[in-house]
């Protein structure tokens, strides 16, 4: 029996990962999660993080302030223990990110807030499918 397929959330709001988990774990599909703040501040060893989680999809939440985590996003997707793997991003402005995003492979779709967890839910599995990248 296949394992079940495993999402990383990273975002900043608690409510947030807990309404994402709730959806995706509905969906058949394990979360783990952690907080961009936890992330930035090097409060989580990420690599080893996903290393020892293996997720074949991320959500990541690009909040404001928008060019900040957008630099972090753009410095996890380029570590090499990313490799291969997609993202669904989130955000409050989604075309600007949308317009940030657009030379990011990676990256499978982009979801506005607020949210449509239906959407999340389609995308995480969408991403899951896809062949891996790079």
């Amino acid at each position: 029996m296949d394992a079940p397929p495993v999402a990383l959330v990273i975002n900043t709001s608690p409510d947030i990962v807990d309404m994402l988990r709730i959806a995706l774990e509905r969906a058949g599909i394990v979360v783990v999660s952690t907080f961009t703040h936890q992330v930035r501040d090097g409060e989580v060893d990420f690599e080893r993080f996903v290393a020892q989680h293996q997720p074949g999809v991320i959500l990541y939440d690009i909040a404001p302030p928008y060019d900040r985590n957008f630099q972090l996003f753009e410095h996890i997707r380029r570590m090499p223990v990313m490799a291969g793997r997609h993202f669904v991003i989130t955000s409050t402005n989604a075309r600007q990110v949308e317009r940030l995003v657009a030379a990011s492979t990676p990256v499978y779709e982009v979801v506005g807030k607020p949210y449509d967890l239906d959407q999340i839910v389609m995308a995480t599995r969408e991403a899951l499918k896809a062949k891996p990248t790079r």
